[in-house]
């Protein structure tokens, strides 16, 4: 018995503050303004995507106490975006990043939950924390804490978030016969949570929304971060977009929520990749390499080192060889407010090192060479089978994809690429679920009013 085609996921992003944003092609538009939400979405729609992500910025970045002059500058609120984008949407799921370190469960849970009851069902949460002082400088109360401490306060936040949401059952709101209004039991809503991060009861003010529980998305790769997704998010975001890291990420995320006590199918696999199509592979191959030329300057190139160096880089040339000296973890951040994914200082820039030595490349050029996070090149035929053939074979369950066009980008890749993927039977035709689990493929979550006291 041959094994069903697994459908691919697909989710779309709108390019935000990075230099991967190419803000000075003639064509590109705002990423601020309504109008390019808007078109990314419909177009995502119109391509029968899952859903729109939306990243989170909290922060102007910096550099040495001054604002990133080569980043683009602005990022509206997640949650008014998303609703906004409901108005304008069918189908499409909305997906937003928003920080547990900086936000109280009332507020998280009432917010995703409107918005699921607004969407009719197609809310998700990117549960993120948060990883420096410099950005929580921006809160009340600060907001660094050790790397043990945020996860034990993202795990109690999401559990407390979801015992609100289940503090109301599917029963709980009655109908009145003799008045013809809907009411509701005289136990809906409440509850009653004690832990280490939080000392909360009362009511919560929203019934339970059409999906149950929004869905949860999250990204981890260390050991920590991988157990709380495998036990407790829908979809993870994979770093990983070439094989074989990407097969092995998949299967340890999906053996770590079997032994979470999950099926394998309850988590989605999910990395972020760009793309380039061509009339041919060689018009695509050089499209791709024109644009990371003007993605990657000198100064930009730079900045990136200097982020692994700790170090000020900026009397280093860009076309010439990667610095000698160490990296510097003990001074002062250099650059602020940007995610530091590199485990290792000193591993990184020796590896940046070998690999310029070994193809002869310069500061610029190994930044262009091993700071891609991931890209899909070739003609739509050739594009279509990359992605199909990834997922068939386990590398994820689908693909984020953005362009670094905005907000005009996607319409290539749905225009030419979207129909050869359903001619391929690894994609929908037409939206067939009500809500974004269903979408998905994922379970139905049944209430357990777990929050009463």
């Amino acid at each position: 018995m041959s094994t069903p085609r697994k459908q691919v996921i697909l989710g779309a992003y709108l390019g935000g503050v990075n230099h991967h944003t190419a803000w000075w092609h003639p064509e590109a538009g705002s990423q601020i303004d309504f109008s390019s939400f808007e078109h990314t979405a419909r177009t995502a729609e119109r391509g029968k995507f899952d859903f729109f992500f939306l990243a989170e910025g909290l922060i102007l970045r910096e550099r040495a106490g001054r604002i990133f002059d080569q980043d683009i500058i602005g990022r509206p609120d997640t949650l008014t975006v998303l609703a906004s984008i409901a108005a304008v949407t069918e189908h499409l799921g909305l997906a937003g990043t928003i920080n547990t370190t900086f936000n109280e469960p009332y507020e998280l849970a009432r917010q995703f939950a409107s918005l699921d009851h607004l969407s009719g069902g197609r809310a998700a949460w990117n549960v993120v924390t948060s990883f420096d002082a410099f950005t929580g400088q921006n809160f009340r109360r600060g907001g660094f804490l050790d790397p043990a401490d945020r996860y034990a306060r993202a795990e109690e936040t999401l559990n407390a978030v979801r015992a609100l949401w289940d503090s109301w059952d599917a029963a709980d709101i009655v109908a009145d016969k003799g008045s013809g209004r809907f009411l509701a039991r005289p136990d809906a809503g409440a509850f009653a949570l004690h832990g280490s991060q939080f000392h909360i009861s009362g009511r919560f003010t929203v019934p339970r929304s059409p999906q149950g529980r929004p869905v949860i998305l999250q990204a981890g790769v260390s050991p920590q971060g991988r157990a709380f997704a495998a036990a407790s998010a829908d979809a993870i975001f994979s770093p990983f977009g070439k094989q074989p890291e990407a097969a092995d990420f998949y299967r340890d995320i999906k053996s770590r929520a079997v032994a979470a006590g999950r099926a394998a199918d309850d988590i989605k696999i999910l990395p972020s990749a760009s793309f380039v199509l061509g009339d041919t592979e060689a018009e695509a191959i050089e499209k791709y390499h024109a644009i990371r030329e003007e993605q990657v300057t000198g100064q930009t190139a730079l900045i990136l080192l200097e982020q692994i160096w700790n170090r000020d880089l900026s009397g280093y040339d860009p076309e010439g060889p990667v610095p000698a000296i160490d990296p510097d973890p003990d001074a002062p951040p250099i650059i602020q407010g940007r995610a530091f994914v590199h485990q290792d200082r000193f591993a990184t820039a020796e590896r940046l090192r070998q690999v310029a030595e070994a193809k002869k490349l310069s500061v610029r050029e190994v930044v262009i060479d091993q700071f891609e996070r991931g890209a899909l090149v070739g003609t739509p035929a050739q594009v279509a089978e990359q992605i199909d053939t990834f997922v068939q074979e386990d590398g994820s369950d689908g693909f984020i994809l953005g362009s670094h066009l905005v907000p005009w980008g996607l319409d290539e890749f749905v225009d030419k690429v979207v129909p050869l993927l359903q001619e391929r039977g690894a994609l929908r035709t037409e939206y067939t679920g009500a809500t974004l689990r269903d979408n998905l493929g994922l379970p139905n979550v049944r209430s357990t009013v777990a929050a009463r006291a």
